[in-house]
């Protein structure tokens, strides 16, 4: 029988009495906490359990790695991003669109604040101050934040991200309903504005910030929170920013790490930025390379890399027992979903199309019902995957909904609701209710044998209930042309198997709103306006308000189903036993990676 550690996993004290309120339920959120997470993590001591039935949960984990061992004064970190194609390489906050960039990007960005539990911000490289009517933010960059070129971040720094974020010729999807409260953004974007109205620059390191409506969303996580160098990107016209080397081969940050090289799509190597306003980082660098999910283990067993990000949760189980590695966990902020095209992105904002192929509601309505998540997630996950109630997951813990009941399997409902809908059969498959052909697109992700299974089971469920549906071209595409073709509303794609990684923020706006390029669905209407709207409003500021409306906007969200949200993850992730001061606890922004040190000179090998 195989053992694993077994660490305690726990709640940010101002959740707990939040979450008390739920405790009948089985799902559990987490908090995090403002403070960055140092070398005395309070990570508690460890015991071996055995999982008799093969299924984990939460109560198996912990989310910071305790500090075992002395620090042996530098050395190199080798971490391998999980992933069977290359990432992208758009290494700049403003411009990145993918987890992977993310993930590069984490070790040497830099983001100005930090959050508290309640995921609101709290001082960090930067602090922050709100007018009492919540329309003035102004934002004090500390003296020490500096370019890993030794340029101060200053506030015409800030200012420069927001500029070129709203420029009419912006190529990336910031551009969002948070940014457009900013006072004279719009006419900016526009073209009708040289400059933004609303952005007064104080001295070199103090920006305030002037909103036309007051929004709670700005104090937790809407504002955006990144510096541009603008004496690096000034001279570059923003059409071309994207794709320019001070993007993708020499970008630059103010976070622990500085980068020294890219190899494009497969690696980069950090070196230490001793100058780094949080404390010189206790290692000497960082090298990060992608590893294919079918060599992972090998390269965790060998001590070939001591961290694995994005590692894929199916592999947890059969390898939790591995001599020379340790394990965190928390609930990730992302979910699984499954999504349908509803209408184009036109002039920048979404356009629903009642003549789309699945603009039948209760066609969407019989889709859900038709796969078990549960058991899905049981079976192949070992339980490190749950069936999801809603598109707030339990990250969110103040805002997600427990008492959803979400999309219960039940395959006679779903004949039933097709039945009724007048979807019948020509002898093989369903018809339209005009007794056309229906023949229904589905595109996925490639990925492990596991992720290919559930694409398969996942379609198994809906042809047991008539519907014929076949993947796009044939087959599973590689992630990054999968989002391409998603995002511009490929004529051939009816529905999609995705998966959204939230921020701080849970204003759903971001992702599901009426101008925002995310939401892949292309879905809106009037009651899902006015319901993000008073999320964000000054009423709102009100936690009590703003969760009623949130879940107001999650049972919404369920009668119109522009998506199916199918998963939530538990998303564990292994280091090797040298690796001390690492955590992924909720709240904190740069994961302790200027407190992560090495306790051996050589990685441990497994089974030795």
């Amino acid at each position: 029988m195989k053992k694993m550690l077994k660490p305690r996993f726990y709640l940010a004290p101002t959740l707990v009495a939040a979450l008390a309120l739920s405790a009948c339920n089985s799902e559990d959120g987490d908090g995090g906490s403002s403070e960055p997470s140092g070398t005395d993590g309070d990570a508690g001591e460890t015991e071996t359990i055995e999982n008799e039935d093969g299924l984990y949960s939460m109560d198996d984990f912990e989310p910071t790695k305790a500090n075992e061992g002395e620090d042996i004064g530098g050395g190199t970190l080798n971490v391998g991003l999980v992933a069977n194609s290359e990432f992208a390489g758009v290494l700049n906050w403003q411009f990145y669109d993918d987890a992977f960039d993310g993930e590069v990007l984490n070790f040497f960005g830099g983001e100005l604040f930090h959050f508290d539990e309640a995921f609101n911000y709290v001082d960090g490289a930067a602090s922050l101050d709100f007018s009492d009517d919540g329309l003035t933010i102004t934002v004090t960059i500390r003296d020490d934040v500096n370019w890993h070129d030794g340029e101060p971040v200053t506030a015409e720094d800030y200012a420069y991200a927001f500029e070129v974020i709203a420029h009419p010729d912006y190529t990336g999807v910031r551009y969002n309903s948070s940014m457009q409260i900013i006072e004279g953004i719009q006419d900016y974007h526009a073209g009708d504005a040289d400059n933004i109205s609303g952005l007064n620059i104080v001295d070199e390191k103090t920006l305030e910030i002037r909103l036309t409506d007051a929004s709670p969303a700005t104090l937790a996580g809407g504002l955006w929170s990144y510096p541009m160098a603008k004496h690096i990107y000034e001279d570059i016209p923003v059409a071309e920013m994207e794709s320019a080397d001070e993007t993708r081969v020499n970008p630059i940050g103010f976070g622990p790490f500085k980068v020294e090289s890219i190899v494009p799509g497969e690696s980069v190597t950090y070196t230490a930025y001793e100058d780094y306003w949080e404390g010189a980082p206790l290692l000497d660098g960082v090298q990060l390379q992608v590893v294919n999910p079918d060599i992972v283990i090998q390269s965790l067993g060998s001590g070939d890399i001591d961290l694995a990000l994005s590692f894929p949760a199916t592999q947890f189980a059969d390898n939790a027992g591995m001599t020379n590695l340790d394990w965190v966990a928390r609930i990730d902020r992302g979910y699984s979903y499954t999504g349908f095209k509803l209408g184009k992105w036109e002039d920048g904002e979404n356009v629903p199309d009642p003549d789309m192929k699945m603009a039948d509601v209760e066609l969407r309505r019989a889709i859900a019902h038709a796969v078990d998540y549960d058991a899905l997630g049981e079976q192949m996950y070992n339980g490190l995957r749950y069936s999801a109630n809603t598109i707030i997951p339990p990250y969110h813990a103040l805002y997600h909904d427990e008492t959803l009941e979400g999309f219960e399997y039940d395959p006679d409902l779903a004949n039933q609701i097709l039945d009724d809908a007048g979807y019948e059969y020509d002898g093989d498959w369903r018809t339209t209710p005009d007794g056309e052909e229906l023949t229904i697109t589905y595109a996925a992700m490639e990925g492990d044998a596991t992720s290919e299974a559930v694409t398969e089971y996942q379609m198994q469920g809906w042809r047991d209930i008539g519907l014929n549906v076949q993947l796009l071209e044939g087959r599973t595409h590689e992630f990054n042309s999968f989002y391409d073709r998603v995002e511009e509303d490929d004529p051939d794609i009816d529905m999609y198997g995705a998966a959204w990684s939230m921020g701080a923020n849970a204003d759903p706006s971001g992702v599901w709103g009426p101008v925002s390029p995310q939401n892949y669905t292309r879905y809106t209407d009037d009651t899902a306006k006015d319901i993000l709207a008073r999320g964000v409003s000054l009423e709102a500021f009100e936690l009590e308000y703003r969760q009623d409306v949130y879940n107001e906007w999650q049972e919404y969200f369920q009668e119109v189903i522009p998506a199916i949200p199918t998963q939530y993850r538990i998303a564990p992730t292994p280091m090797n036993k040298r690796v001390n001061g690492y955590t992924i606890e909720v709240g904190n922004n740069d994961y302790g990676y200027h407190t992560i040190y090495l306790s051996e000179e050589e990685p441990l090998v497994n089974g030795q």
